[in-house]
């Protein structure tokens, strides 16, 4: 079985790529099982240094990765250089795991107590299309640092930067079967990463609806997975703000990658004491902001990821939706949609639902209790923002609101140094900062008697 890759951007066809089968897919765990014994008895130190050469090799390789990814996923090339370069970043960042994997000496009767941090052995890695080789990044780079093979499987729309990665990690020197890239339908490859038992760990990164079922999936052999899911994130403005700065940055919140993306701020809550000058800013901002032709360096906005995927944005719209302003999208082919703020109600569908796409729910709130019970009115808590100049109310508000992200006067929600991952249905576990290769591990306990 095969699929074929359409550039979203023009529908122009970029490449037909092979799905593997069930057999494939065990034999290549298989290989990931025997790579990863020998990884493991690998010097931290040697470890360390062929993460240090895969991640010189990326840094080699970021305008042959930011073309394939813009080809891809119609991402804008300089978001696209950015993205390969924080997988540079990532394995940069982990490269220094392997020789810091310190376990414990704990004072006990009667002898000695100590633990270690032994890897799982091979982890299923399930990325996303938004952002294919950033989120792959997250997981094989610090569970290879811990000891680790990986399998991993990216979305079918959007393999090619994973397929890149792979030959980038054997350039490098990492060993056969270490990283392996396993291309196919989640209903094959992935459903097999969950019920094989040689996969010791899953990462998943998608929708809620599907990680509920790999979570469920997981259960049966008690295997520990981390979940990144979806968001339906909010952006708080308060009256103390600086409406202007506000309102200028919130576009770039949930616009960005075409509103593609888990951590947009797709509802933008505004006090309803500013709620009328916030606008005047805002529509100025949406205008202003450049939606076109991906490998121009000036476009900030490109298509969305297929045109199927477009039809689900749309099918948000009807006569109906209470459209306040929209921003601009080129004629022509592709899978354009332009970016749209909505005021609806609070109830409404466009309000509540994930919609990943170029689409902005602004709602007004009376006060911060308001606010808070507003952006808490949700089933998902991946990501927000809060814009205040009272620094009282931003620590309040950002230990009251159930997100697992959270910026002040800023949109950052991801930084490779730092734990990212969200409250209730918007995932289980974290990945990224210091912490994420004992993710990867499990805690051995040894005592050592000395009567």
């Amino acid at each position: 079985m095969s699929y074929t890759i359409i550039n979203p951007a023009d529908e122009t066809v970029v490449e037909t790529v092979e799905h593997l089968g069930p057999e494939q897919t065990d034999a290549a765990i298989a290989r990931a099982v025997t790579a990863q014994r020998a990884w493991a008895r690998v010097s931290p130190q040697d470890r360390a240094r062929l993460l240090r050469r895969f991640a010189e090799a990326v840094d080699a390789d970021i305008e042959t990765l930011a073309r394939l990814e813009t080809k891809n996923s119609g991402h804008p090339i300089t978001q696209s250089r950015g993205e390969a370069a924080q997988v540079r970043d990532v394995l940069e960042y982990y490269a220094g795991s392997p020789e810091r994997l310190i376990g414990q000496q704990i004072p006990v009767t009667g002898g000695v107590d100590v633990t270690f941090h032994q890897p799982y052995g091979v982890i299923g890695v399930i990325t996303p299309w938004n952002f294919p080789m950033t989120i792959a990044s997250w997981g094989f780079a610090p569970a290879l640092a811990a000891g680790n093979a990986v399998v991993l499987k990216p979305a079918e729309w959007t393999p090619l930067t994973s397929i890149r990665l792979q030959r980038l990690a054997l350039d490098a020197g990492l060993p056969e079967g270490l990283l392996q890239v396993l291309v196919g339908r989640g209903s094959v490859v992935g459903e097999r990463f969950v019920t094989h038992p040689d996969v010791g760990k899953i990462v998943f990164t998608g929708s809620t609806e599907v990680g509920r079922r790999i979570m469920a999936g997981a259960a049966e052999q008690v295997k520990p997975v981390t979940l990144e899911l979806g968001g339906k994130s909010a952006n708080i403005v308060f009256e103390d703000a600086d409406i202007e700065r506000a309102a200028a940055t919130a576009p770039y919140s949930v616009f960005d990658n075409a509103g593609q993306d888990c951590c947009a701020r797709s509802r933008l809550l505004v006090q309803r004491s500013v709620y009328e000058r916030f606008m005047e800013h805002f529509e100025k901002a949406v205008a202003s902001v450049v939606v076109g032709d991906p490998l121009d360096e000036r476009t900030e906005v490109g298509p969305l990821v297929t045109l199927a995927h477009r039809d689900r944005v749309a099918s948000f719209f009807d006569d109906s939706t209470p459209v306040a302003f929209r921003g601009s999208r080129p004629d022509g082919p592709g899978a354009w949609f332009a970016p749209t703020v909505v005021t609806p109600s609070r109830e409404d569908r466009i309000a509540t639902e994930e919609i990943f796409g170029p689409v902005v729910a602004v709602l007004p709130f009376d006060d911060e209790a308001d606010a808070v019970r507003l952006a808490n009115d949700s089933i998902y808590g991946l990501s927000g923002s809060i814009w205040t100049e009272n620094l009282g109310r931003a620590l309040r508000v950002a230990q009251e609101v159930q997100s697992g992200a959270l910026s002040v006067n800023s949109h950052s929600s991801v930084r490779h140094s730092t734990p990212f991952g969200g409250f209730k249905q918007s995932g289980l576990g974290r990945e990224l900062g210091p912490d994420a290769p004992l993710n990867f591990t499990e805690t051995k306990n040894v005592f050592i008697s000395t009567e």
